[in-house]
């Protein structure tokens, strides 16, 4: 199957090299390229593609708005690019349904990669990014919960495990690792997760597992589970 995709980015010189990258492989084609949120929201809209790149900064309506409006109004998963360092928007992109984010200097291969890895329904999320965004977002002062802590009470004790391993960064292999159990069956408890808190993605599960207290940052910058209540 052929991945169709939408390239969004205000320079051209860097939506065009993105374009040709993935152009360039047998699986992916890049349907429509767009100068800013606006003409990619209506891009997606008319050409249906599995997977949007978006820039967070552009003119005008900008990447999260934008991916907001494809979260909520079409089955295209979206990806973003940023400069990271400097980009204060990458929770609220997540938030507004991103699936995942790339910085600009992304390798090739890993460019590739990632819109593989979208279209077939999974979050870019690895390990390292996972503890960078952690870092950033236990710095901020705290925001009410997208779930209520108690809604994690649908969640058995298994699941829970596995979202507070989630939060961790860990990929499936790991996560079974350290339960010992098999690979379909963490797939099963993540999918579990997703459906009975409502969420999107992995991401989505990080940032809920942080917002809900179940793990809190340790003094050294890792995660940690939180502690019992009461």
């Amino acid at each position: 199957m052929t991945i169709r995709v939408v390239v969004a980015d205000d320079q051209e010189l860097v939506r065009s090299g993105f374009a040709m990258i993935l152009d360039a492989q047998p699986d992916i084609e890049v349907v429509a390229e767009a100068g800013d949120g606006a003409a990619a929201v209506e891009a997606v809209r008319r050409l249906a593609p599995e997977v949007a790149l978006l820039d967070i900064r552009m003119p005008g309506t900008d990447g999260i708005e934008a991916c907001r409006a494809i979260a909520a109004g079409t089955g295209c998963r979206t990806v973003m690019l940023t400069t990271f360092d400097s980009d204060d928007y990458v929770f609220e992109a997540l938030r507004a349904g991103a699936s995942g984010f790339l910085l600009k200097d992304v390798r090739r291969d890993d460019l590739v990669h990632a819109v593989r890895v979208v279209a077939a329904g999974e979050s870019l999320l690895a390990p390292s990014v996972a503890r960078r965004l952690i870092a950033e977002y236990t710095s901020r002062p705290a925001t009410p919960a997208a779930v209520p802590p108690a809604r994690l009470g649908v969640l058995t004790g298994r699941e829970r495990e596995t979202l507070l391993l989630l939060a961790r960064g860990l990929s499936n292999a790991e996560i079974a690792a350290a339960l010992v159990v098999s690979e379909h069956t963490v797939k099963t408890h993540v999918g579990n997760v997703l459906s009975k808190l409502g969420l999107r993605d992995r991401i989505q599960a990080v940032i809920c597992a942080y917002e809900c207290g179940v793990v809190t940052p340790s003094p050294e910058g890792e995660t940690a589970p939180a502690p019992p209540r009461g």
